[in-house]
C-alpha cells in the first residue's frame, strides 16, 4: 500500500478505480483542501462517473437523519450493493471543522468493507452543502460505489442544495416538534421525491402523516407525487418500506425519461454554482487588494455612489466585463 507521500496521480486514479478506502479518504481529502491534484484526478475520473445512484436526506436538526441513514444502509447492503456516505454537517465558526464529524450514529458500518462513510463540513457555504461535496460523490461514483447518501445539515428552507446533487431527495420530518407546520411553508414540499416522518411511535405521527397528505394533496395531480412514509431508525423499522419508495422513484424517473434530464440540470447548475462561488471569491480579493475598487466599496457604504453604478465598474475592472449590451447587471 502506497504511503500518503507517495499517492501521485496515476497511482491516486487507479487505486480509486479499484475502490480502495485510503485513496477515497485520501482523494476526499485533496477534494475538500482545494488542492490543484484533486482537479486532476477528478477530471481523470470524471468520464467513469454516472453508475452511483445518490440519495440525499435533509430535514431541520435533530429529526434522526443520520439514524435512517444507518437503517438505509443495512437494508441497502442486504442486497449486497456497496454504499458511500457524505455526511454534511455544521463548521465550527473557529476551526471550520465538522461539528458532528464524529458520526456515532454511523458506527456500526464503519468496518463494513462495503461501506465508505465521510463527513464534512459546510465551512459556511450556503444551502447546506460543502462546496466539495459534488466532487466527493464523483469520487465515490468512480471508485464503484452503488448507492450514495447525502446526509445535509437542516438549515429549514434555504437547505435546497441537495436538489441539485441528488437523484432522489428524501425529506425527514419529526412529528410533534413543528416540523410538519414548517412542511406547509411555500417551497420546501417543491423539495422532496420522498417524504420520512420518523419517530413513528410518538403520538402525533398519524396527525402529521395527514397535515403533509393534505397540503400534497393541494399540489400537482400529475407526475410524481412523493409518497410518506412511517419510520423508527432507531429500531430500523420502517427504512425497507423508505428504500422501495426510493427505488419506486428510481424505477419512475428512468421509465419516464427523467433521470438524465435531472442529472444533466444538477450537472449543469452545479457548474454554475461552484463558478459563482469562485467569481465572488476573486471579486472580494480584488477589491480587498485593489485600493480604488476598495475606494468604490466605501463609495456605496458611504452612500456616495449607487450599489448598481460600482457593480458595473467592479465587474469590467476585475472581469472586463462591460455593459455595453444594456443588460441588468444583477
Amino acid at each position: 500500500m502506497a504511503a500518503r507521500r507517495d499517492w501521485t496521480r496515476e497511482r491516486l486514479v487507479q487505486a480509486l478505480r479499484d475502490g480502495d478506502r485510503r485513496a477515497l479518504a485520501r482523494a476526499i481529502t485533496l477534494v475538500e483542501n482545494g488542492d490543484p491534484l484533486a482537479y486532476e484526478v477528478v477530471g481523470d475520473l470524471y468520464p467513469s462517473t454516472g453508475h452511483a445512484y445518490s440519495v440525499g436526506l435533509t430535514g431541520p436538526p435533530g429529526v434522526g437523519k443520520s439514524s435512517l441513514v444507518a437503517s438505509l444502509i443495512r437494508t441497502v447492503r442486504a442486497d449486497g450493493r456497496s454504499v458511500g456516505v457524505v455526511s454534511v454537517d455544521p463548521s465550527s465558526p473557529f476551526t471550520k471543522g465538522a461539528l458532528l464529524g464524529d458520526r456515532i450514529r454511523l458506527a456500526d458500518h464503519f468496518l463494513d468493507p462495503g461501506v465508505f462513510i465521510r463527513s464534512m463540513g459546510t465551512r459556511g457555504h450556503l444551502g447546506g452543502l460543502a462546496e466539495a461535496t459534488l466532487q466527493a460523490v464523483l469520487v465515490l461514483d468512480a471508485a464503484g460505489k452503488d448507492v450514495v447518501f447525502l446526509e445535509t445539515v437542516g438549515t429549514g428552507q434555504s437547505e435546497v442544495g441537495v436538489i441539485t446533487i441528488a437523484d432522489t431527495v428524501v425529506l425527514v420530518l419529526q412529528p410533534g416538534s413543528g416540523d410538519a407546520v414548517q412542511a406547509l411553508k411555500a417551497g420546501i414540499m417543491e423539495i422532496p421525491d420522498v417524504i420520512a416522518i420518523n419517530k413513528r411511535d410518538h403520538p402525533l405521527a398519524r396527525s402529521a402523516l395527514n397535515e403533509v397528505r393534505q397540503v400534497l394533496s393541494l399540489g400537482p395531480k400529475e407526475g410524481w407525487v412523493p409518497p410518506i412514509v412511517l419510520t423508527e431508525a432507531t429500531r430500523d423499522e420502517g427504512a425497507d418500506e423508505l428504500w422501495t419508495e426510493i427505488e419506486r422513484h428510481r424505477v419512475w424517473l428512468e421509465a419516464e425519461g427523467e433521470l438524465e434530464v435531472r442529472r444533466r440540470r444538477n450537472l449543469a447548475a452545479e457548474v454554475f454554482g461552484l463558478a459563482s462561488t469562485r467569481a465572488r471569491r476573486a471579486l472580494e480579493d480584488a477589491v480587498r487588494d485593489d485600493p480604488e475598487l476598495a475606494r468604490l466599496l466605501a463609495d456605496v457604504q458611504e452612500r456616495r455612489l449607487d450599489p448598481l453604478s460600482a457593480v458595473r465598474e467592479i465587474l469590467e475592472r476585475v472581469f472586463h466585463l462591460g455593459d455595453d449590451s444594456g443588460t441588468d447587471p444583477r
